[in-house]
């Protein structure tokens, strides 16, 4: 599993090279999403693996990095191979004034 950091997330991001999913909880996307990202809780992402491309390249949110660093295993043992966890999750984003939806 590929860990980045807040800036390489950023950079991707910018450039619009990976799909985001946020595995976070509801009361959690109210305070703040990466501008279009998928919304996806991290106990319902099995369900909508068949439903993602294999072959996009995506990029794993959560508050801190750990659920996305669990998502990113659960995607990589799915068969999906360009997988990076976002470390420092929303956390990292909300400090460096990133914006939101």
């Amino acid at each position: 599993m590929k860990n980045e950091t807040v800036d390489q997330i950023a950079e991707r991001h910018e450039a619009g090279e990976a799909i985001f999913i946020d595995v976070r909880q509801p009361e959690e996307w109210a305070e703040g999403v990466i501008p279009g990202a998928k919304k996806i809780m991290l106990a319902e992402l099995p369900e909508h693996l068949d439903d993602l491309d294999k072959s996009a390249h995506y990029v794993m949110v959560c508050r801190s990095g750990g659920r996305s660093g669990r998502a990113s295993q659960m995607m990589a043992s799915a068969g999906f191979e360009h997988v990076v966890n976002f470390d420092g999750g929303m956390l990292a984003w909300y400090d460096e004034g990133l914006p939101t939806d």
